[in-house]
């Protein structure tokens, strides 16, 4: 068996951008919702808001996602090797 680590496919930089980018729509979207002018610029703003947002919240859900299994990885394959280990002991094995 390897000792050869499983490598975590996001970065932190991409942690940290989708958060920034989460954070920036929501604030988008805070303004075109509190700003009372209905011209539509305001609306195509909002929509384009919206729909960032939404995008934002998707990639946010995936890298969570992808941190969260990386971690369940690491932790099963520990637990498979601490078995095998537990599984070739004898502790009745005469020296």
């Amino acid at each position: 068996m390897s000792d050869t680590p499983v490598r975590q496919q996001n970065t932190a930089a991409f942690h940290g951008q989708a958060v920034v980018s989460f954070a920036a729509a929501m604030a988008a979207t805070a303004v075109g919702i509190f700003r009372p002018s209905a011209d539509g610029w305001v609306r195509g703003f909002l929509a384009i808001a919206v729909l960032y947002l939404v995008t934002s919240s998707f990639t946010l859900a995936k890298v969570v996602r992808d941190r969260q299994e990386a971690g369940r990885i690491v932790s099963r394959v520990d637990q498979a090797r601490l078995e095998k280990l537990l599984a070739e002991h004898d502790p009745f094995e005469k020296l």
